[in-house]
């Protein structure tokens, strides 16, 4: 199993409180140096557009060549200052357009730098106060915009990451089944789901049956891990808090076969990104040779009868002997 990190692990890190930041400004060639020198990643989640329009393409595939690290993924910053009443959602149509030609950008940056799709957070379309919006538009204008994105590059994949809330307090794209249920309304192939361990928890489903129902519509697109304590989207290091959880969305992984890398979306406020970056990669190892532990037979009989006790006993031998 290969991994790969989000690029905001390595940067900068902000809060409503430390507005001016943890740490130093980190730059998109810095950050993947840091990325690199974890020495267990094999590619990165990369934002754009990059921190400053002095770097180029080639300067960033000069700086993932250097470590060895892949463009996993185009993120597109949708989400920032500039689309603070939404993206595909603001009520300007030339807003809207923007993030649409940003979309289109990335595209074009994801197949210079070979990434293997475009990842779309829209973490600014959705609502704060009842009567706010027109629910019936909001949810137009989300389909129409990444719709007509994918629909213009159909050799391309594009994942949406849900999430409950944050930086809106209601989000469109909220949980796996509206999603599933909104992509299945685009009325296209290449639009799937980025499965977040975090924010499934936040949106109190069970991560596991969430990475189930997006694989069996074919609309899995990438899986993420971390932790939080449900209430809100901490990004704490993976196992720090959801242990069983988290072995239940390994075995999953593996049960469905899923070979592409495993994501990391860690936000390491105030520890050393590398160091919570290899942790992380730690547990993760262990908790899979733990999840291979389970007896296939054994568990398997104990679910085809919903028998919980039992299927407690079993993971409790597997993880502590």
């Amino acid at each position: 199993m290969a991994y790969t990190a989000g690029i905001w692990v390595f940067g900068q890190i902000l809060d409503r409180y430390a507005t001016d930041g943890y740490g130093p400004t980190v730059s998109t060639i810095d950050a993947i140096e840091a990325a690199g020198s974890t020495g267990r990643l094999s590619g990165v989640d990369l934002n754009y557009p990059w921190s400053s329009p002095d770097i180029t393409d080639h300067d960033v595939q000069g700086a993932l060549d250097k470590h060895g690290l892949h463009a996993r993924t185009i993120t597109p910053v949708i989400y920032g200052r500039s689309f603070a009443r939404g993206s595909f959602t603001h009520p300007d149509a030339k807003v809207r357009a923007e993030a649409i030609d940003l979309a289109h950008e990335s595209v074009e940056v994801a197949r210079r730098l070979g990434a293997d799709y475009v990842k779309f957070w829209p973490g600014q379309d959705g609502y704060d106060y009842p009567f706010q919006v027109d629910y019936a538009q909001l949810r137009r204008w989300s389909l129409e915009g990444i719709g007509s994105v994918a629909a213009a590059h159909p050799d391309v994949r594009f994942g949406i990451e849900y999430k409950l809330k944050e930086p809106r307090t209601r989000l469109f794209w909220s949980t796996a089944a509206a999603s599933l249920l909104a992509i299945e309304d685009m009325r296209v192939d290449n639009v799937g789901l980025v499965i977040d361990f975090g924010h499934s928890l936040f949106a109190k489903e069970n991560p596991a049956e969430a990475l189930t129902l997006a694989h069996a519509r074919g609309r899995l697109v990438d899986v993420e891990l971390c932790d939080n304590y449900r209430e809100w989207d901490d990004d704490l290091t993976v196992g720090a808090l959801h242990v069983i959880e988290t072995v239940e969305f390994l075995h999953t992984v593996e049960q469905l076969g899923w070979d592409a890398p495993l994501k990391l979306d860690l936000f390491p406020y105030r520890e050393d990104p590398v160091v919570a970056v290899r942790d992380s990669l730690d547990a993760i190892d262990l908790l899979r040779e733990r999840a291979r532990r389970l007896p296939a037979e054994e568990l398997a009989e104990a679910r085809a009868s919903h028998d919980a006790l039992a299927a407690q006993r079993i993971v409790r031998r597997a993880l502590f002997g």
